[in-house]
């Protein structure tokens, strides 16, 4: 399985990282893409990716969450981190636009995810998108670019009908799936085999975050991506191998430097 999503640099694994790695591998898992949000969590994910080198793959980018009134200054910084190691990055991320605690940074965070969209298209890195409260304008956005664009992964998928739509319209974008799949009142049992072709989708845990039944309200980590993964194999009436193998073939598809770096 290949976690796509997994904050492993954060202070939630500072005690026992190398133990949730190793759980992680004894779960069957063999690889993990792990996002950077700022500055300090970009220069951990670096260290952290170092350590675990063709394990864990680093993406660099401004999360929306962290774009304030100094985020030129932040994405030039971070620019300057991706030309000193250009051949490490495998994405830009995460990135994005999240209006659902407040809109005081919106035009912020909208120019700030212009600018990383378009470091996308120049590096051929595809994009990993956080998306909250903020759709319209991101497919709006996207749209300017839609020849242009690399690809990329609209994270933490959690919608319906109408936003598989508004996203797949994009060929070479996926779907990231992880724990909400498993809740009890989510409807992505019912809307994903309806909408979404399983070459459409791939597994994250957004570890920390989010931990998936029956671990919800625990810690995530990547070793539970087993548990996504077993039940969007029974919403699609297929075996976990099936799943997983066509799963990963959508990773490496979608993340091409990944096959070069193994």
């Amino acid at each position: 399985m290949i976690d796509t999503h997994a904050h492993l640099e954060g202070e939630e694994f500072a005690e026992d990282r190398a133990e949730m790695m190793a759980r992680a591998r004894e779960a069957g898992v063999s690889k993990v893409l792990v996002p950077s949000i700022d500055l300090v969590s970009a220069k951990r994910v670096i260290e952290l990716c170092a350590q675990y080198p063709g394990f864990t793959y680093p993406m660099i980018g401004l999360h929306p969450e962290e774009v304030k009134d100094d985020w030129q200054e932040v994405l030039r910084e971070l620019k300057s981190m991706y030309l000193l190691h250009p051949s490490q990055f495998i994405a830009i991320g995460e990135v994005g636009l999240d209006y659902y605690w407040s809109r005081e940074f919106e035009k912020d965070q909208l120019a700030a995810f212009d600018e990383q969209v378009q470091w996308s298209i120049e590096t051929r890195l595809p994009l990993m998108i956080h998306c909250r409260k903020g759709q319209n304008e991101i497919v709006h956005l996207l749209k300017q670019y839609e020849r242009e664009l690399p690809g990329g992964v609209f994270h933490c998928f959690t919608g319906n009908e109408k936003e598989v739509t508004d996203f797949l319209q994009f060929d070479r974008f996926v779907l990231g799936i992880g724990g909400v799949l498993t809740f009890k009142k989510s409807h992505l049992p019912e809307v994903l085999p309806a909408t979404v072709p399983l070459e459409r989708i791939v597994l994250e845990t957004d570890s920390p975050y989010m931990a998936p039944v029956p671990m919800r309200g625990k810690r995530n980590e990547s070793a539970y991506v087993r548990f996504v993964l077993e039940k969007l194999a029974e919403c699609y009436g297929m075996t976990a191998e099936q799943v997983e193998r066509i799963t990963n073939q959508n990773v490496e598809r979608v993340f091409p430097l990944i096959a070069t770096k193994q």
